[in-house]
This record gives structure tokens, C-alpha cells and sequence, in this order.
């Protein structure tokens, strides 16, 4: 079952103010459901397409460690963590799709990764594959 967000969850996921969602809510842009109580809950699985253009807080240069010069990165929710010997498995939904990355276990440690956090996954290839489907 998907998970339920508050609008003041959602909106603070996608860096928006409260009110903007509510708008987004009575405008039929987001889909939300309604409680017996009248109170809106939003599906996770409904933020992500919009994460990529979430708001991200600007981090002050000192306490930056390094950046990237890569730009095919996709903003997606962690959807599940596994973390076993040296490796560790991060399952994340991009706008509805799964992408897998497996990464090192101190990595993920090291970043904190949690599932239901919104990250970006980073794509470098040298060679891209079209397949008719």
C-alpha cells in the first residue's frame, strides 16, 4: 500500500509552501484523497513527478564538499534500502519508474540515505541503448 502524506508533508517534501498545495489539491494538479474526517492525505507515488522540480536548500560554499559537473541526474524517493556486507541496494521511483543503483555500504551510510527521502541518481555512460517497446 502506498503511503499517505499530509499536505503539510507533501509540501515541505517538494519545498513548496502549504498553501500552494492546497491550490494544487482544489485544482485537481494533485491527486489526494479525502478522509471521513475532510482532511486530504496524498500518495507518495503522486510527489514523484514532481521532485525534480523540487526547491533545494542552498548550501553555503565552505560547508560544500565537492560538486558535480554531471547533468543527467534524475530526482527520485527512495523506495527501498538494503544494506548487506559491502554493498547496498537503493531502489528508487522517478516519476513512477524504478531505477536499482547498487552502491557501497559505507557510502550509504556516510550520506544517511533513508527510504522515503527524495535523492538524485546520477547517470554517466558512455553509450545509451534505445529499445522499441
Amino acid at each position: 500500500m502506498a503511503s499517505l502524506l499530509t499536505p503539510r508533508d507533501a509540501a515541505t517534501r517538494l519545498g513548496i509552501s502549504y498553501a500552494a498545495i492546497k491550490q494544487w489539491i482544489y485544482r485537481g494538479k494533485l491527486k489526494a484523497n479525502k478522509t471521513p474526517g475532510g482532511h486530504y492525505r496524498i500518495p507518495e507515488s503522486e510527489l514523484d513527478a514532481l521532485l525534480f522540480k523540487a526547491k533545494r536548500p542552498e548550501t553555503p560554499k565552505r560547508q560544500m564538499m565537492r560538486t558535480v559537473s554531471g547533468r543527467n541526474q534524475l530526482v527520485g524517493r527512495i523506495v527501498e534500502l538494503k544494506i548487506e556486507g559491502l554493498l547496498a541496494q537503493v531502489r528508487l521511483s522517478i516519476g513512477g519508474q524504478i531505477i536499482t543503483s547498487i552502491i557501497t555500504a559505507d557510502a550509504a551510510r556516510e550520506m544517511r540515505l533513508e527510504k522515503g527521502e527524495t535523492v538524485a541518481a546520477l547517470i554517466k555512460s558512455t553509450e545509451v541503448m534505445v529499445l522499441r517497446v
